[in-house]
């Protein structure tokens, strides 16, 4: 029987670094040493106050389905948290609670971008931005960034490289993979920019909350009150596993969000709802400035030390939890691809990390993402061991 499957699907690419992950894990089980370095997630375990809630919800029975936009209390839980840690005043209303980001990016994407339509991003960027468009029939206005503009689109490129296609611009501050931030400035900018071509701004804040060197990033509804915004409680609050997130929409859009909620997935898991009321307290918040602190210190130790291999980094990042880096000067005949070199890694270091075509084309093949997601010792140790391995092949 011939195989049927439409455009929309063959034209998603898969997850490489799914690959790698597989193979790490192959070669875990023949008893292999492996350092996690590709997959963007925290190592921490959920904060216990979380994880007692969603228990305690639980054992009280409250495993029904919650309204489509998510529990009242849980939105006003979370306007309540734009009040206290960025000083905007909010409305509950305007928040779309979501299984996970995604779920968030799946509303934005089917409310907003009409068949052919595209989404400007930035190249290098998170590959399911683009995933998501081709999967509502839009397409991708990819602009490729570099170092100078600090891996982010910016006012000039919003000016350069928008056309009569173009409708919506997708920013993400802090970035995967390159863990830069926008500053309050480049915001303002942009969000003129794209209000002069009469576009919408959607904005990725998914590892907002952490961001080191004492730098706190401005949410994009500091600037825009029209702007859509994308957050997620998997990263800074923790909670991966129970694909919890949320979307901030402007006065007017709940209606069709609650319409598409309801059809697309009825409602976010019941359970992680009454959980994350719980990550807001401040025991909870406790734990997370300690873990955020964690993260600067271990990016502290790793960047320095690929450097020192002859990886370039011209920029450290201020946020998330990922180093991207260019592995040009490593690179030769029997290595010539930042994916034969991630592979070669995992294969004779025991090191996994994610080779740059996961995120866009521009310079892919030049570079790769390290995801400092565990421990400095075990960083250093990755370090050490790749700088062994490069001596071999070089």
């Amino acid at each position: 029987m011939t195989k049927r499957m439409a455009k929309r699907a063959a034209a998603i690419s898969p997850f490489h670094v799914m690959d790698i992950l597989a193979q790490a894990k192959q070669l875990q089980s023949q008893g292999q040493d492996i350092i996690h370095m590709e997959v963007g997630e925290p190592d921490f375990d959920t904060p216990e106050p979380i994880v007692e809630a969603g228990i305690k919800a639980l054992k009280a029975g409250k495993t029904h389905y919650t309204p489509a936009l998510g529990l009242p209390e849980l939105r006003e839980a979370i306007a309540n948290w734009y009040q206290d840690y960025y000083q905007l005043d909010i409305s509950p209303e305007r928040i779309v609670v979501t299984p996970g980001a995604s779920g968030a990016l799946l509303l934005v994407m089917g409310a907003l971008l009409e068949q052919g339509e595209k989404v400007m991003l930035a190249d290098p960027g998170y590959p399911c931005n683009r995933h998501f468009a081709r999967f509502v029939e839009g397409d991708i206005n990819a602009v490729p960034v570099t170092a100078v503009s600090n891996y982010q689109l910016t006012a000039d490129h919003i000016e350069q490289h928008w056309d009569d296609k173009t409708s919506l611009a997708l920013l993400a501050s802090p970035s995967n993979p390159t863990g830069t931030v926008l500053s309050k400035e480049e915001l303002e900018l942009l969000s003129k920019a794209v209000k002069r071509k009469q576009g919408t701004l959607v904005v990725d804040e998914i590892y907002h909350g952490l961001t080191y060197d004492g730098f706190k990033a401005t949410s994009a509804l500091a600037i825009d009150d029209q702007a859509f915004v994308i957050n997620s409680f998997s990263k800074f609050f923790g909670m991966t596993g129970w694909r919890l997130g949320w979307l901030v929409v402007p006065e007017g859009y709940t209606e069709v969000m609650d319409k598409l909620a309801q059809n697309l997935y009825l409602a976010a898991p019941t359970m992680s709802q009454y959980a994350a009321l719980a990550a807001f307290k401040q025991n909870t918040l406790n734990v997370l400035e300690q873990r955020r602190q964690v993260f600067q210190q271990r990016r502290d130790a790793l960047l320095p030390a690929l450097k020192e291999l002859d990886f370039t980094l011209p920029v450290t990042p201020q946020g998330a939890f990922y180093l991207y880096a260019d592995c040009s000067k490593l690179l030769n005949d029997k290595v010539p691809d930042s994916m034969t070199l991630s592979r070669y890694l995992l294969k004779e270091a025991g090191i996994a990390i994610t080779p740059g075509l996961d995120f866009g084309n521009f310079q892919a093949e030049h570079h790769c993402r390290f995801a400092y997601t565990t421990s400095e010792e075990r960083l250093l140790e990755a370090a050490e061991r790749i700088g062994q391995t490069i001596k071999r092949f070089s």
